[in-house]
């Protein structure tokens, strides 16, 4: 792109004397040459040999206009010609500037239009000519085509081509623009476009680095809108023009796509696409937050996706992690909410980008869906549903054995695991680590037919590795149902007595009174205390395998068979334990 200011070269100046049309002289009528019929001609004679199929704009009286022409006699040689200097004529037409037939022959004609003129005497240089060059009473023949037309009354012009259906923001002055552009002269030729070049044009609008034309053009202009502006070179590069490139007293026409606006006192855009309903709990700095996202620049480029990925991505907010945009927007948040982030340069990437897909100065979007977010600290949280009608006086406790039902789900609703999909209710013992941490805290306390929602962070669910269907640092939701609860053991105990055991346990036990106890007395004698309700097993395991511990514990020699001596109390272990280590 071609900034304001002085260029580094000028084209040369056309020579005075070769100049034949701009030599003005006060001529006689004259009878003039003969007509190509035979007779003397009375006007200008316009053959229009080539016209373009569109014509925005017709040269009139006091147009300025720029074109090439030759000029030949009747016989065919050439007096004169603007391709020999390689400098168009650049004149104001219909004021007498000009010979009067090349006056009258230029009306009406388009750019890039041409014309075959043919210039009676009297409409030329006369019964006078030019010395050594015309001579007197001479027809003249000149092959013209209308390169450039404008007038000192035109403004820019300015004609849109595509605009998009949403318009995040219009140009304003001072703001930073980045765009593709093609520019032409008015006749087509091309002098210069972004696109070769594999960049956008960057640069402040309204501020005097660009010319007075192109700063009109841009204002009012959407991303991703295509734009055709028309210059006046008054308003481009004027008498001078730029370079060998473009001529003095030239039109321009930019072919103009733009990609993004931004100002530098811009802040970060929100704009919430989808609110879920019951939000409790907004994100902050500090929270660790699991999101997808698409990223596109502001023509609708897209850049990354997380999507693409099958994976969130996973970080703190307001510490620093990310973009400082990202962090800004990202706090406020709702699971589960849709916000779109336009986040401009300065709190992005900046003037030089990153990598090959992101451009320096460029404004970000991203469409983001907040996934869940939770904080280091966070406890359970527990959110009771609903509770039997009748008094409740037992709750749930560490050590009790429980069944209950539970549906998991990620914070989006995306089903993980159902105890309904095994036909029964899940069983677990409270504090005895076998179900996550977050889980077991949270089925304290209940009642038996209370319904409770639990919401679980990973520090105490499955952590930043997850588990088999479980992604790392996912917060957890569960809607549970305590089906049944059993008063647990103390640790260590498969067996306890509802009051004190048999004074001669071992007498008891021995059912044959042989001295020896084999498996099958301890198994009947054993199923006879829970029958009687004397003691209870441990529950939420198989009688069997219970009882089958517990004579291996009892049967220290492992002979198969309890004696006297091997029989012991694990509350009479315990004390002598206790004796041992003092």
């Amino acid at each position: 792109m071609f900034l304001a200011g002085p260029p580094g070269h000028t084209l040369l100046r056309l020579p005075r004397l070769p100049l034949l049309l701009l030599l003005v002289q006060a001529v006689g009528r004259g009878l003039g040459r003969a007509s190509p019929a035979g007779g003397p001609l009375d006007d200008v004679v316009i053959e229009r040999y080539h016209i373009p199929m569109a014509c925005p704009r017709e040269v009139q009286i006091g147009d300025y206009v720029r074109y090439h022409y030759n000029g030949t006699f009747e016989d065919g040689k050439k007096f004169d010609s603007s391709y020999d200097r390689s400098a168009l004529v650049a004149i104001v037409v219909g004021v007498g500037r000009l010979i009067t037939g090349m006056d009258r022959g230029l009306m009406g004609m388009c750019v890039n239009e041409r014309r075959r003129l043919i210039v009676p005497p009297h409409l030329g240089y006369g019964s006078i000519g030019v010395a050594g060059l015309i001579p007197p009473d001479a027809t003249l023949y000149f092959d013209v085509v209308l390169l450039d037309v404008w007038n000192k009354a035109d403004t820019v012009q300015v004609s849109i081509l595509l605009r998009p259906p949403h318009c995040l923001r219009m140009v304003q002055n001072s703001d930073f623009v980045r765009y593709h552009y093609n520019g032409t002269l008015l006749d087509g030729t091309s002098f210069d476009t972004s696109y070769g070049r594999g960049s956008t044009y960057d640069t402040y609008v309204g501020s005097g680095w660009l010319i007075k034309g192109m700063d009109q053009g841009l204002l009012g202009m959407c991303p991703g809108e295509r734009r055709k502006i028309i210059i006046p070179p008054f308003l481009a590069y004027g008498e001078k023009g730029y370079g060998t490139v473009i001529p003095p007293q030239a039109s321009l026409v930019f072919h103009v796509l733009l990609v993004d606006v931004h100002n530098p006192k811009d802040t970060v855009q929100l704009q919430t696409l989808e609110l879920p309903p019951g939000c409790v709990r907004r994100a902050v700095a500090g929270d660790f937050m699991r999101y997808h996202y698409n990223g596109s620049l502001m023509d609708g480029t897209l850049f990354d996706s997380s999507h693409s990925r099958n994976h969130t991505y996973n970080t703190y907010i307001g510490q620093g992690y990310i973009i400082p945009g990202m962090d800004q927007g990202l706090q406020g948040a709702c699971m589960g909410e849709r916000r779109r982030i336009t986040i401009p340069p300065h709190l992005a990437y900046g003037e030089n980008g990153t990598g090959d897909k992101i451009p320096g100065s460029a404004v970000l979007i991203f469409d983001v869906y907040i996934i869940d977010f939770h904080n280091p600290a966070d406890p359970v949280e527990i959110k009771t549903l609903s509770r039997p009608s009748e008094a409740c006086n037992d709750t749930t406790k560490p050590g009790d054995f429980i069944r209950y039902h539970y549906n998991c789900s990620l914070m989006n609703g995306t089903r993980l695991f159902s105890s309904h999909d095994h036909g029964g209710p899940q069983e677990a013992t409270l504090g005895a680590n076998k179900v996550i941490e977050g889980l077991d805290k949270g089925l304290q306390g209940m009642c038996v037919g209370e319904r409770r929602q639990l919401v679980v962070p990973p520090h105490l669910a499955h952590g930043e590795n997850g588990a088999r269907g479980v992604p790392g640092s996912a917060v957890l939701l569960f809607e549970v149902e305590l089906v049944s609860r059993e008063d647990g053991l103390p640790t260590g105990y498969l067996f306890v007595w509802h009051e004190d055991p048999p004074a001669n346990l071992f007498e008891d036990m021995d059912l044959n009174k042989n001295g020896e106890v084999p498996p099958e007395e301890f198994s009947t004698y054993i199923k006879t205390q829970v029958d009687d309700g004397k003691g209870r097993l441990m529950p939420g395991q198989d009688p069997e395998k219970t009882i089958g511990d517990m004579f291996q514990n009892q049967d220290r020699n492992q002979d198969g068979k309890i004696t006297a001596e091997e029989l012991k109390l694990k509350s009479d272990e315990d004390q002598e334990r206790i004796h041992e280590e003092l």
